[in-house]
């Protein structure tokens, strides 16, 4: 049985590509967890060993088109930067499940039996598909991932050590009334930019005594973290949110950085 798994695994490498072609995403993922989860249901439901035989076969394909194509887009989102990190994490959570799944199964099976704790397994696995319709794979085709240098070199008048900080980074933007709504989509996305790269707070400001600047601060912490930032942390796609943005300011943005300075001890 396991020889047919793995045959249909084979099998699944070759048609794969093609299967991208014509399937989407998560319409892929989805195929492939609803054929293992009947599967799963049949090999204990027959017992004709030629039928289950064969039935495992499209589960082969199943397992190898959903572990490639999770990798896959795995690799694809992650930016260069932070890619082997999130790849070991990945892992991490794939294998450790894998071992807490087969304790945890093997317990429901003591007191189950087998052909209850396949099933349950299925519909545990259908719920995970349907699922993915409330949260979806990303689609990455249309992002850029390479890194972009595209920010200039900060002119600072203060000689900043690698260690100072925290460090807030302020950016002025001058919106008209009629360019407020989209600027703050477009900023929405500058959000999740900045966190994703390495600030740790974020806010969008309106002046009080001049209501059509906008004004955007958020925190790193440190000037090192910044010139990260700077060097090897910003994607094409990043670029892109950033002159979307920028696009509605009516004049050029006007960025300054902002040093935090420790005070000496003070005894009243």
């Amino acid at each position: 049985m396991l020889g047919a798994l793995g045959v249909g695994a084979i099998a699944g490498a070759v048609v794969l590509p093609r299967m991208r072609e014509r399937l989407s995403i998560n319409t892929l993922l989805a195929a492939s967890g609803v054929v293992y989860a009947v599967v799963l249901a049949v090999v204990v439901l027959i017992s004709n060993a030629v039928v289950i035989l064969i039935v495992l076969l499209p589960a082969g394909v199943a397992w190898m088109a959903f572990l490639s194509t999770i990798n896959a887009e795995l690799q694809l989102f992650l930016p260069a930067w932070v890619r082997a990190r999130g790849l070991s994490v990945y892992q991490m959570v794939l294998f450790g499940a894998q071992g807490f799944g087969a304790l945890f199964w093997g317990v429901v099976a003591a007191p189950a039996g087998l052909v209850t704790t396949f099933l349950i397994a299925a519909a545990v696995m259908l719920v995970g598909v349907a699922t993915m319709r409330i949260w979806p794979i990303i689609d990455t085709g249309g992002m850029d991932r390479s890194t972009v240098q595209y920010w200039p070199e900060p002119s600072l008048v203060l000689d900043a050590a690698p260690d100072d900080g925290p460090v807030v980074v302020k950016t002025v933007y001058t919106i008209a009334p009629d360019k407020e709504a989209p600027f703050l989509r477009a900023m929405a996305r500058v959000k999740l930019s900045r966190l994703r790269t390495g600030a740790t707070q974020w806010g969008l400001f309106r002046d009080g005594e001049t209501p059509h600047q906008f004004i955007e601060l958020y925190v790193v912490s440190s000037w090192e973290e910044h010139l990260r930032q700077h060097a090897d942390r910003l994607t094409g796609t990043d670029q892109q949110y950033e002159e979307e943005a920028e696009a509605f300011s009516d004049r050029p943005t006007d960025t300054s950085h902002l040093i935090a300075v420790e005070l000496p001890e003070y005894d009243l």
